[in-house]
């Protein structure tokens, strides 16, 4: 179960960093451009907040089930993972700093729906989208990803 789960959340990663990419330069571009909101705006920001949300589904689940997550807190003792930089990544700033990503994402997505117009809407969801976009690459475990 663990191999599939931790697939699962691998290779859905990628998704969910493809379509970040994609709402936050949508929105950008809506809002330097001073274009019109539109619903293949709204199905983006959509998108975005629905894919985040069924990643912390899966990772929820690798989180107990992975050697790597509550395990070796568990197992090692928190001074332990601390100190050592790889446990450290996996138990504790990667899950802490992908919440912090879901949380902008979905309070960016929860404000730009209460705007009226297109600019506040626009600018709302960069905002919120751009610091989900920067906390997410920096906490990206890249050399599994690239390794």
């Amino acid at each position: 179960m663990y191999t599939t789960v931790q697939f699962l959340h691998s290779w859905w990663a990628y998704l969910v960093l493809f379509v970040v990419l994609i709402a936050t330069i949508n929105a950008l571009a809506g809002l330097f451009g001073n274009k019109e909101y539109q619903p293949k705006d709204f199905r983006i920001s959509l998108f975005a907040l629905i894919v985040t949300h069924i990643q912390f589904l899966i990772a929820l689940v690798l989180y107990f089930i992975s050697p790597l997550g509550l395990k070796s807190i568990l197992n090692s003792g928190m001074g332990a993972v601390m100190k050592d930089s790889t446990l450290r990544l996996y138990a504790i700033e990667h899950p802490t700093i992908m919440i912090l990503t879901i949380i902008f994402i979905t309070i960016g997505y929860s404000k730009h729906k209460k705007k009226l117009t297109s600019k506040p809407k626009f600018k709302t969801l960069a905002i919120f989208y751009t610091i989900a976009l920067v906390l997410m690459l920096s906490r990206i475990p890249w050399q599994q990803w690239l390794g």
